[in-house]
């Protein structure tokens, strides 16, 4: 059974991931996430889920212990077929006013971290000549927004990697994606203004915001084998707010 690697699946995105990978696609899931939250711990309940769910609580502003967490992870669950790179953290401020230790922060957790564990697991992936990368970016990457120059960086950063990587990995049957998700309600946008988020929604064509679960599809659609010829895209998934 093909084992999926997903940061940052407590909560948000990451859960709505990890629940359509376990219970959708029959994927066996590793969850890595900061601290474990209930309501992924209550996947465990299912004794069906829970032969196919692991958890592992790891913070990836740590990123001088990414290396050996990599290698204990792949020690202990072999080598996995995908590794979906979710974890981000998100802070609502202008630049000017911004503390460093945050603006240091965010590029740890959100370009750091999934460089280094990308390049670890996916030596592992090497040995069995295949595999799928998927990276979670955002909108912000190429829209920018006010109040989140660092964190739009972080994820313009992450797809110029994506780009590039999909060319080193891709001859050996490795396919490196993003997945650029529009404003979700989550608790990453929870605390940016309501007003602002209302203009976001009118914004789109749908006069919504794009779901979790609409991108967590979209994720399930790369893991797929119908994916195979698709690699280094940035797929964008915002209900049609930047149409």
């Amino acid at each position: 059974m093909k084992k999926i690697i997903v940061t940052g699946a407590s909560k948000g995105l990451g859960l709505a991931i990890t629940k359509k990978l376990l219970v959708n696609d029959n994927y066996s899931v590793i969850a890595i996430s900061r601290s474990c939250s209930e309501e992924l711990r209550k996947l465990l309940d299912s004794p069906q889920l829970a032969s196919r769910l692991k958890i592992y609580e790891f913070d990836f502003s740590v990123v001088d212990q990414i290396k050996e967490f990599s290698r204990d992870l792949v020690k202990e669950n072999g080598v996995p077929y995908a590794l979906v790179n979710n974890a981000a953290l998100g802070f609502d401020g202008v630049l000017g006013t911004m503390h460093e230790s945050q603006i240091i922060e965010l590029i740890k957790v959100n370009f750091t971290a999934p460089v280094l564990l990308t390049k670890y697991i996916s030596r592992s992936m090497l040995l069995n000549q295949k595999g799928r990368i998927i990276n979670i970016s955002s909108i912000i990457a190429d829209t920018g927004f006010n109040g989140l120059s660092v964190y739009g960086g972080t994820k313009a950063a992450l797809n110029g990697f994506t780009r590039s990587l999909s060319r080193e990995l891709g001859k050996i049957g490795i396919t490196v994606n993003s997945v650029a998700p529009g404003y979700m309600e989550t608790a990453m946008t929870s605390s940016i203004d309501e007003a602002k988020l209302d203009k976001i929604k009118n914004r789109s064509p749908s006069g919504r915001l794009a779901s979790v679960d609409d991108v967590a599809a979209t994720v399930s659609f790369l893991l797929s084998p119908e994916a195979e010829s698709i690699n280094g895209v940035v797929y964008t998934v915002d209900a049609g707010s930047t149409a």
